[in-house]
């Protein structure tokens, strides 16, 4: 009987282990959809770029920039953010690619970061 246990117990134990880490992934805000969507071709600037994430965010420490072309920001400086929503306008920098980088703290104190692109013009 107690070989048995003794068998079973790292099992059980790596499996408690297992859960704790899916409970804790899961209050991180991750990036669930943005507009313009990632990677999308649009066919003139946005006014804006919106970023929905999975958790609340902390509006004092959760930023997004936004390059142009050029490599230039062209991103209106500090985002608006509400719940799980991040606001930041944009300045019309012309056709090409842009990129979106943000850092996101959500209110049970996990930051993460990530990095996207979107094209204006008919490429």
């Amino acid at each position: 009987m107690k070989v048995s246990v003794m068998r079973t117990l790292p099992i059980v134990i790596s499996l408690c282990l297992a859960q704790l880490a899916t409970t804790a992934a899961q209050s991180h805000a991750f990036l669930d959809h943005a507009s313009p969507l990632v990677g999308s071709t649009v066919q003139t600037a946005p006014r804006e770029v919106t970023l929905s994430f999975t958790q609340n965010l902390e509006p004092a420490f959760s930023t997004v920039q936004v390059t142009g072309p050029n490599g230039g920001r062209v991103d209106g400086g500090r985002p608006r953010v509400s719940g799980n929503m991040m606001r930041v306008s944009i300045k019309t920098a012309g056709p090409g690619t842009y990129h979106v980088h943000w850092h996101a703290l959500s209110v049970d104190t996990h930051t993460t970061q990530g990095s996207f692109a979107f094209h204006v013009g008919g490429q």
